[in-house]
């Protein structure tokens, strides 16, 4: 049975637009997650090792190239890292892949009358449920330096995924519904998540940040973000400031992304 048959079948929406029925989304979520799974996981446990790879190589290309070749001299420049680039990759993978999350599921939006902005979120629940998964290979990490999980996790971890979900599902609504009439969206969002990589402490501490400039900081959504993530991961710390203006933020890009999709979105048909 094709997705687009399961949706009809999960959702029962009808061609006359009698579709508010929230059980009824829930099921066509579950089918577009459980297809996007389906892809991502697919031989289970070499799914997941790949999955994890490529952050795991490029946290093992910044340590050689900083710490080694570079002699940055910090402290467990390991783990912050890791616990700055399996928060970052969740960020950037939504972000970066917003822009054509509609045109990439045309065929199922042609065919079904359904709410569109639930498939870019069975993207971004997609990316997060990745980045949970590689929590346990931060646990190793951890385990191997002396150092063990804080129970501060117990409610941190779920304040920052609900946060840093509704970021990313803000800016992916908004980016996804604009490039279905500026295309070339998508090549734009790739050179600012290029400057957002460096301009974020994903590849350095705070610390290193000069004093004078550090406040700059908090002008890049995605700073506080992953600097919040790092004190909660690696130093069992929840950082207020840094989890209420990720927040504001959150509710600021949320809000942006429904207005532009809810203007937008009865011209989709025209354009895809």
């Amino acid at each position: 049975m094709s997705v687009s048959q399961r949706i009809r079948r999960k959702g029962k929406v009808n061609l006359l637009g009698n579709n508010r029925n929230w059980e009824n989304y829930r099921d066509i979520l579950i089918v577009l997650l459980q297809k996007e799974l389906k892809v991502r996981y697919n031989n289970k446990l070499l799914g997941y090792l790949w999955s994890i790879a490529n952050p795991l190589a490029a946290a093992v290309v910044y340590f050689v190239a900083f710490q080694i070749l570079m002699r940055l001299r910090v402290p467990d420049y390991q783990l912050i890292l890791l616990t700055g680039v399996f928060p970052w990759q969740w960020f950037t993978n939504a972000v970066g892949s917003a822009s054509n999350v509609f045109v990439g599921n045309a065929s199922i939006i042609k065919k079904v009358n359904f709410p569109r902005n639930i498939v870019p979120l069975c993207m971004v629940t997609n990316h997060m449920i990745h980045f949970i998964m590689s929590i346990p290979v931060i646990v190793l990490f951890l385990l191997f330096y002396q150092r063990v999980p804080s129970l501060t996790w117990l409610y941190g971890i779920p304040l920052w995924l609900v946060v840093h979900f509704f970021m990313v599902y803000g800016i992916a609504l908004g980016l996804a519904s604009i490039n279905l009439f500026f295309r070339d969206l998508e090549r734009l969002m790739s050179i600012v998540l290029n400057f957002a990589f460096y301009l974020t402490p994903v590849l350095y501490p705070l610390d290193l940040i000069p004093e004078h400039v550090r406040h700059y900081m908090f002008l890049n959504p995605a700073a506080p973000l992953i600097a919040g993530w790092r004190e909660l991961l690696l130093d069992g710390r929840v950082e207020w400031l840094f989890l209420a203006v990720s927040a504001g933020y959150a509710a600021l890009f949320f809000a942006i992304g429904m207005v532009i999709y809810r203007r937008l979105s009865w011209k989709f048909a025209e354009v895809l």
